[in-house]
């Protein structure tokens, strides 16, 4: 009884995190006897409620990038502003070359986005959003400036405080941008 009570309590725990590899990279460094080869891991996880982080892990192995990309991505978990199923306003992120937009979207809608700010948009808990993606194409960039996008995002109540002003007298303000969005 006692064996079977231990081997219980050491089950594995169920994810609370919602995990994607975004991109796999074979990266070079030259060195004096010719190349060295590693594996660059571009990772992001959520927890479908707000929090997301990013994560890029390189190793001699697929399998070690991974691992490290995973711990870098729960380490750099940051809150963004959710307003319903979508994002409270446009956001516009940029990142050397890359450039993200990011529009809200009504209800049913869903994820118009290509793979990388797919990923981010989704384990952040995003149901209903619309991108574009500009400038460059780089993968590691995007998802970068996806979340450069992503931490500029203000609630109604934050924007309230800014300005100093009751929320309710923003209120009709973001519910006609989400009517109309």
């Amino acid at each position: 009884m006692e064996k079977d009570e231990i081997r219980r309590s050491y089950q594995p725990e169920e994810k609370e995190y919602d995990e994607r590899v975004i991109d796999i990279a074979r990266v070079a460094k030259v060195v004096k006897g010719g190349r060295l080869f590693h594996f660059r891991v571009t990772m992001v996880a959520g927890d479908k409620n707000g929090r997301v982080g990013l994560g890029v892990g390189k190793a001699g192995s697929v399998t070690d990038a991974i691992a490290k990309a995973t711990k870098r991505s729960h380490s750099n978990m940051k809150s963004i502003s959710l307003y319903g199923t979508t994002i409270p306003h446009e956001v516009v992120g940029k990142v050397g070359g890359a450039e993200v937009l990011l529009k809200p979207a009504s209800r049913g809608t869903g994820v118009i986005a290509g793979s990388g700010v797919r990923a981010v948009v989704e384990v952040a808990g995003i149901h209903d959003i619309l991108t574009k993606s500009l400038g460059s194409s780089n993968t590691l960039n995007v998802v970068k400036a996806t979340f450069k996008a992503l931490e500029q995002l203000k609630s109604p109540q934050e924007m309230a405080v800014l300005r100093g002003k009751p929320e309710e007298e923003l209120k009709p303000f973001w519910e006609r941008r989400r009517k109309n969005g």
